[in-house]
């Protein structure tokens, strides 16, 4: 499970195996503890607030990040806009950050790296963080990643301008105590964030005063796109048990009322195996499927039932692309990151999202909206996003 959903996504599973801890145990975090209680936010060091300024030349950036997963969507799309960088010119360094007692393999993630079709190459160099050198003298940005690795940034003694690359709002990962508040305390360290959609950059802006620009989300045409063109008798299901938000429980609920309405429907399963969980209906179990894999899948359905509690899913518009209505869960961390009128956003009651699935099922004119909705995105590129960011990166880098 390491190797395949790296680190951050096997702690979280872990904890919620375990029930009961006997004995003496000590605190077990993302963050190396002498890391966390190293850093004052109350008071920013010049450092943070008095950056270097890079105008007429490309940068050197520093990217602190988990070890990498052959599954962690999280890092594949991180790894997209570190390629977008390089590719304007910056050289990109990735740091591999870990608090745990086992020592990071780099080996093992470098040929993970390489085999997987999902990570585009980097040129520049992979390594182990080492909290007692830093990030490579010369360096003019470093980027946090994950909440976790905005304390190694925070620390570092160079005057490298800080930068936060926030993909959702990780306080929400936790249930209320230590790591929520460690994880919510990083977006008071000052630094400039560039979030995946609005919604991130509007919540951290307005309720934390940072600085933030965002780009938006796109899909990559060479891998999901229109090709059934006939009617399609088969739903999906985002389903990740191992990831709260989510919300797996919550779409089993509205499923299992679906099934009843429409028996002779197929229910695909995919984003883990389920085959251990007890699902109170006829389903597939498509377990985790490699990207070249989706695009058939995602042209049997008529829809795709996408939870997010938290910010949006790239899967909404994946499914777009494909033909595939996608039912999401109506509120402004969803709205706020795409307005496609495809979407049908939908109050978060298991009968209304069972009801309107059946309506998308049901559609007279369904392989005619199929299309339609396919040629939506037909103009939305991760390029166009990369410019986004890259612009954005460039301008506060000149101050």
């Amino acid at each position: 499970m390491l190797k395949n959903h790296g680190l951050r996504a096997t702690l979280g599973y872990l904890r919620g195996k375990v029930n009961a801890v006997t004995g003496s145990q000590k605190p077990r975090l993302l963050v190396d503890l002498r890391d966390a209680a190293a850093v004052d936010w109350t008071e920013l060091p010049g450092r943070i607030t008095d950056p270097v300024t890079v105008v007429d030349r490309p940068s050197r950036i520093a990217w602190i990040m988990s070890p990498p997963g052959k599954e962690s969507g999280g890092h594949q799309n991180l790894f997209r806009f570190i390629k977008f960088a390089e590719e304007a010119g910056h050289r990109c360094d990735v740091y591999l950050y870990h608090a745990g007692e086992v020592a990071v393999d780099l080996q093992v993630v470098r040929g993970m790296l390489e085999s997987s079709e999902a990570y585009p190459h980097l040129e520049g160099e992979i390594r182990v963080w080492d909290r007692t050198t830093g990030v490579a003298d010369g360096t003019d940005a470093i980027f946090a990643t994950g909440w976790e690795t905005a304390y190694p940034a925070f620390l570092d003694p160079g005057n490298a301008r800080r930068f936060y690359f926030v993909q959702d709002y990780e306080p929400l990962f936790y249930p209320l105590g230590s790591e929520a508040l460690l994880a919510e305390n990083t977006y008071r360290f000052g630094f400039h964030g560039i979030t995946a959609g609005g919604w991130l950059a509007h919540k951290l802006s307005s309720e934390f005063g940072m600085k933030a620009d965002s780009f938006d989300f796109s899909v990559d045409r060479s891998l999901y796109r229109f090709e059934n063109t006939d009617r399609r008798n088969e739903i999906f299901f985002y389903a990740r048990p191992v990831t709260p938000r989510r919300a797996f429980e919550f779409g089993l609920v509205a499923l299992e009322d679906f099934a009843r309405m429409r028996p002779d429907v197929t229910i695909n399963l995919a984003g883990w195996d389920v085959s251990n969980w007890e699902i109170p209906f006829d389903y597939t179990n498509l377990s985790s499927l490699q990207l070249s894999e989706l695009n058939a899948v995602y042209n049997r359905c008529a829809a795709g039932l996408v939870l997010s509690l938290s910010n949006m899913s790239l899967l909404p518009l994946e499914l777009l692309a494909s033909g595939v209505v996608p039912v999401v869960n109506d509120g402004p961390n969803n709205r706020m990151v795409s307005d496609n009128p495809f979407i049908e956003y939908v109050p978060a009651s298991p009968v209304a999202i069972a009801r309107k699935l059946a309506e998308v099922i049901d559609r007279p004119d369904a392989p005619e909206h199929a299309r339609r909705i396919s040629q939506s995105v037909a103009g939305t590129t991760w390029a166009d996003s990369g410019k986004t960011f890259v612009t954005a990166f460039e301008r506060a880098m000149r101050g």
